[in-house]
This record gives C-alpha cells, sequence and structure tokens, in this order.
C-alpha cells in the first residue's frame, strides 16, 4: 500500500487561486446573465438609448424588479454602464457584441447555444461515469438555433468576403457553375448564402440530423433558393450520394462518429479535379499548448456537445480540439487526397483546408 504524503500548499497561493476561482464563478454568472439578456431581447432594448429599470422593463414588456437585478449585475461586471443619475446604457462596443445581430462580431448565438446544451449536463455526467454521450436528439432546439445564429458570421461575412477569394480558382468555377455539396450541414446556411451569391451554381446540404434538415428546408423557403438548394438526411460515413465538383464540412469531421469514414466517402463523392474544404477549429497538434480563454471555451463545448455526441453512437470522440494540422493530414491522406493545405485566413476560431485528390 503507497503511502500518499500531501505536500502543504502555499498560503498566498491559496489566496491567489480562490481568487481564481471567484473570478471565473463571476463569468459564469456573467453568463447566466447574458443567456437571459438574450434570450429576452434586454440587449437590444437597452441598445435603443439608455434606460432605468423601470424604462427597460417597460421596452422589453418584463418585470421591473427583475430587469434593475440584471443591470446591477451586468453594470458590476462591466458589461453595461451606470450613469451618475441611476440610468443604464450599453457602450458601443458591447453593442456590437451582444444587441447588433448581424455584424461579423456578433456572439449573442453562442449564449443561446450554451443555454440550450446545458440542460444535457446531468446526462454528460453519466456519461463521465458509464462512458457513452449524450445524442444530438436530446438537445433542445435552443442549441441548434443558438449554433446557428452564432455562426451566421462565418457565412455570412467570411466565407463569402474573405475566404474564397483566397481561392479563386474555386471561386470562378461557382461563378460558371458547379455541383457543390456541404456535408453535415446543420440549419444549411452555407450553401444558402452560396446559393444567393452564386446563381449559375447548384447546391446540396445533408446532414444525419433530420431536424437539422428540416430548418435547413424551411431556411432555403425563405431565402428564395429552394429551387436550387437541396437538403437530405444522409450519414456522410456511410456514403454521400451523387457526384460533386466542390464538397465542403464546416466544423463536422471533428464531431464525427467515424471521422475516417465520413472524409473518405468525401473523396469518393468529389470529380477527379474537384475541391474539398474542410473548416476545423484552430487549435494545436499538442493539446499542452492549447492554453487561455479560447480553448477552455472550446474544451467546454466539447464536453457540452461535440465529443459526446460522437461518443453517443459509439464514435472516435475527437472533441472540439481534436482535429489539429496534423490529424488533418492524416485523414486527409489516408482518404485518398493527395494535397492536403491549409488557407492562411488568420481566423482565431477556424483553420481552412484545402483538398484535392
Amino acid at each position: 500500500m503507497t503511502t500518499v504524503i500531501q505536500q502543504e500548499p502555499d498560503a498566498a497561493a491559496v489566496e491567489q487561486f480562490i481568487g481564481r476561482g471567484i473570478t471565473d464563478i463571476a463569468g459564469a454568472m456573467t453568463t447566466i446573465f447574458c443567456i437571459v439578456g438574450d434570450r429576452l431581447g434586454l440587449f437590444r432594448a437597452l441598445d435603443e438609448g439608455s434606460a432605468t429599470a423601470a424604462e427597460l422593463a417597460a421596452r422589453a414588456e418584463i418585470d421591473e424588479r427583475y430587469a434593475l437585478e440584471w443591470l446591477r449585475g451586468l453594470a458590476s461586471a462591466g458589461y453595461v454602464e451606470e450613469g451618475s443619475d441611476g440610468r443604464y446604457f450599453l457602450p458601443p462596443a458591447q453593442a456590437v457584441v451582444l444587441a447588433r445581430e448581424g455584424n461579423a462580431m456578433f456572439v449573442g448565438g453562442a449564449f443561446q447555444e450554451l443555454g440550450g446544451m446545458l440542460p444535457a449536463l446531468e446526462r454528460i455526467i453519466g456519461a463521465f461515469r458509464a462512458g457513452g454521450g449524450v445524442p444530438q436528439a436530446a438537445y433542445p432546439d435552443d442549441a441548434y438555433t443558438g449554433m446557428a445564429r452564432f455562426t451566421a458570421a462565418w457565412f455570412d461575412h467570411h466565407l463569402l468576403g474573405a475566404w474564397l477569394p483566397l481561392l479563386p480558382e474555386l471561386r470562378e468555377r461557382l461563378e460558371r457553375g458547379i455541383r457543390w455539396a456541404d456535408v453535415g450541414c446543420g440549419a444549411g446556411r452555407a450553401v444558402i448564402r452560396l446559393a444567393q451569391a452564386f446563381p449559375q451554381s447548384t447546391f446540396a446540404g445533408f446532414d444525419a440530423f433530420p431536424a437539422q434538415v428540416e430548418r435547413a428546408r424551411a431556411a432555403a423557403d425563405v431565402a428564395g433558393v429552394a429551387d436550387r438548394v437541396t437538403f437530405e438526411v444522409v450519414d456522410g460515413a456511410q456514403g454521400i450520394p451523387g457526384r460533386w465538383d466542390a464538397i465542403s464540412t464546416f466544423d463536422v469531421v471533428h464531431d464525427a462518429v467515424d471521422p475516417d469514414a465520413l472524409v473518405a466517402g468525401i473523396r469518393h463523392s468529389l470529380a477527379d479535379d474537384g475541391t474539398y474544404l474542410m473548416l476545423e477549429m484552430n487549435c494545436a497538434d499538442e493539446h499542452a499548448e492549447n492554453r487561455g480563454p479560447l480553448a477552455t471555451v472550446l474544451y467546454g463545448f466539447s464536453i457540452l456537445y461535440c465529443m459526446t455526441t460522437s461518443l453517443a453512437h459509439g464514435g472516435a470522440g475527437l472533441g472540439t480540439c481534436g482535429c489539429p494540422p496534423a490529424v488533418v493530414q492524416r485523414i486527409g491522406h489516408d482518404a485518398g487526397f493527395g494535397t492536403v493545405r491549409e488557407v492562411p485566413i488568420g481566423d482565431p476560431f477556424n483553420r481552412l483546408y484545402e483538398l484535392h485528390p
């Protein structure tokens, strides 16, 4: 029997770490305030102009006492500011991030996404004990609506305005007219935006989760592109129907039950002169290099969704940081791609890869 001798901690270090713990708990409370504010439209209401608690309550049609506590809580966190006259206001920088949906810096959807994933926490704790995971169907609509809102900037701004200009040959082919499939399409925003920008091309979205396919079909109808964009329930690891000039996966491979089979299926369905675009999270080959707030967020979403939804089906469970450059290179080459090149998009969240047979 081994005797464990516990080292006595330095008192100053303990005190310092307590402070860190309180800071992190405060961050969690701030996140809860933001989930509430996004859900109830409080940030948008406050962006209309400074307000007392009573005025904010009237604008947002909520209870005044709750409005006051919400304002005081976010003022203590520095998210809103309180004037000497007792009125609260949302500074412009915070308004861009929290209230003005549609701009490239808006992150309100991430709060909705997180709030939608938290109901699965008890099942995830059970999976810690017994293994397995939580399937996609177990999450409420808020998780997927928030996910679509959070990633909207990638497709509304970056895909067309920043990423495709770095791929001039692919962009030229889109303008002439090609067939493009998006695998793991989610709510379909990527191919809908592409269809709006490139009327000579046709698009399809495939997703293994039927609820997401229904969301995508409804979005295509609203966008007026349903004549050139179709969506089907397909498990990409079992094969992708048709032959395509371009195929994309946007933060999908690390979620996959069988990443190798998925990428191999993409290679099989891609034309010999085609392009496969793989977007994956911006993480390092060595996990010890994934440090800091962004890495913590990525590992958190991994446990709350990415890893556990794969493990729920006996999958690889790569996790949000499970597809760094070295893994992308291996999976790509094993699938039969001759070229795997990272496109220098300079994005803090994502890495983009261009793969060719």
